[in-house]
């Protein structure tokens, strides 16, 4: 679409950033939001939206996206998946750097960006590598892709050879004022595991990963945090225990945020009762105590960032015996929906919900600064509208992504996305 002056008229407009919630018009000229409220002077748009009984908000931020581009495309695309981003409201995803060849040179960054940026459906943000080649070993040119557009760094699933790689590494980041994305997982005691170490692994003979091998990381890590001062965030947190620890360390003044991926907060142990391979996720599904404890980690704030840990498959990949199958579930179809069922199970306010998907995410990686997660003036003109009343039943008719390895084939989720606006060009209209 080429209209260049939009009016977005009569939508309940959620802005977490300014705090705004209610009845009003969205005003978008040249790619950025011109005004939240009254018509500018003499301002004329090229076409008007019709909002009324829907839900006006930034267009949402997913912390965790893998794109599978470069190196598996036989699984996924860049374009692929951003334009099931766009379907879904989504218009910034952020690639962790386990990609092939690995995110750890200004290059490859420059490759997924121009990709990203020929698809045009959404914009892509690289995590760089914490190591070279994600190897563990030797850190990464982290200026380097600081310069090239990485705002953080992480090694993805990646064991380190050692504490000491990661305290140095922690002390490079913070050099250069990086943020670092830690996936807490003690590689010894996951070893060879696929299920939660409970009664579930026990009855189906699964190799298990204790809840330990979360704490223990993190308990590490925090440690490490506090002594040199890096920003640091929690990825895809699981267990009640590293919540509350989580929470303590905010508490204390450490700078830590966390986030939590949606299949946690519905799915349990419970459900690797069929060996249901979608269902094989790392880390694993945890117990119903665990969820209950992400649930309120996700509406007290402890944990700022809902997102989809996005791993779009090909059919073969879980077709396997269940340990042998590849881990991970594609998100982006179900991610918004998964939040607004959080809103009506009463777990978290719509606002809330929707701060997790916007605002929260933007700070974790200054992205925030750049207008990126809110609808304040001169920002990206980046919005979702979202019919919340509406109701869709996840199939393979329904999802838009490349990847169909879902666990929630045939639930029935609320809220429609009508339309997707990224820099202002309407990317997604729901019909159209």
């Amino acid at each position: 679409m080429s209209e260049r002056r939009l009016c977005i008229r009569g939508g309940r407009v959620i802005d977490p950033d300014s705090g705004h919630d209610g009845v009003a018009d969205l005003w978008i000229a040249e790619g950025r939001i011109l005004a939240l409220g009254p018509a500018p002077a003499d301002f004329t748009p090229d076409r008007v939206i019709d909002a009324r009984g829907r839900v006006v908000c930034p267009g949402l931020v997913d912390l965790c996206a893998r794109l599978r581009e470069p190196g598996a495309e036989h699984k996924a695309t860049i374009a692929s998946e951003t334009r099931a981003a766009a379907h879904r409201g989504i218009t910034t995803l952020c690639c962790p750097p386990d990609t092939d060849p690995v995110i750890d040179t200004p290059a490859v960054v420059e490759l997924v960006h121009q990709r990203a940026e020929a698809a045009g459906f959404a914009r892509v943000v690289t995590l760089g590598a914490l190591t070279r080649g994600l190897d563990g070993e030797q850190l990464s040119e982290m200026a380097a892709l600081r310069d090239a557009g990485c705002p953080a760094v992480g090694n993805a699933r990646r064991p380190l050879a050692s504490t000491l790689v990661l305290r140095r590494a922690l002390e490079y980041a913070a050099t250069f004022g990086l943020t670092v994305m830690l996936d807490p997982e003690d590689e010894a005691l996951a070893a060879g595991g696929c299920a939660h170490a409970g009664l579930v692994a026990t009855r189906l003979g699964l190799p298990s990963i204790p809840a330990a091998a979360e704490t223990a990381a993190v308990a590490r890590d925090l440690a490490l945090v506090e002594e040199t001062g890096v920003r640091a965030h929690f990825c895809h947190l699981t267990t009640a225990r590293a919540v509350r620890m989580i929470a303590r360390a905010r508490y204390d003044g450490v700078p830590v945020t966390a986030d939590v991926a949606a299949p946690y907060l519905f799915l349990t142990e419970m459900d690797l009762a069929g060996f249901d391979s979608n269902c094989h996720l790392r880390p694993p599904l945890r117990s119903q105590r665990d969820l209950d404890a992400l649930r309120r980690g996700l509406a007290e704030g402890t944990l700022s960032v809902l997102c989809s840990d996005h791993q779009p498959h090909e059919a073969d990949a879980k077709l396997a015996p269940f340990p042998a199958t590849e881990p991970g579930m594609s998100g982006l179809d179900t991610l918004p929906s998964l939040a607004l069922r959080l809103v009506e199970d009463g777990v978290i306010g719509l606002p809330d919900a929707i701060a997790r998907l916007t605002l929260g995410p933007a700070r974790v990686l200054g992205l925030d600064a750049e207008g990126i997660g809110t609808l304040r003036a001169g920002a990206p003109a980046d919005v979702a509208i979202i019919d919340t009343g509406a109701r869709w039943r996840v199939g393979a008719d329904s999802i838009e992504s490349k990847g169909q390895n879902t666990a929630f084939g045939g639930w029935e989720l609320p809220g429609r996305v009508t339309h997707t606006l990224f820099r202002g060009r309407l990317v997604h209209e729901a019909g159209a």
